[in-house]
């Protein structure tokens, strides 16, 4: 989510299309909106809010 409490952007079970925001991730403190880069349902979300995440790690399953 943007902000700690605030609306998520994508939850399991929606569908999601190419360009989607599906989060934010923050870096060097930039916010840098990650999008979706396939259409399909999120079915799940491998990481929890706030968790620190690696270059290249996957985040979401889309199918």
């Amino acid at each position: 989510s943007p902000a700690p409490g605030a609306k998520v952007f994508c939850n399991v079970g929606q569908r999601v299309s190419v360009g989607d925001t599906l989060c934010i991730i923050e870096a060097m403190k930039i916010l840098n909106q990650i999008e979706s880069d396939k259409a399909g349902t999120v079915k799940a979300i491998l990481v929890d809010d706030a968790q620190p995440v690696e270059y290249d790690q996957p985040l979401f399953v889309i199918e």
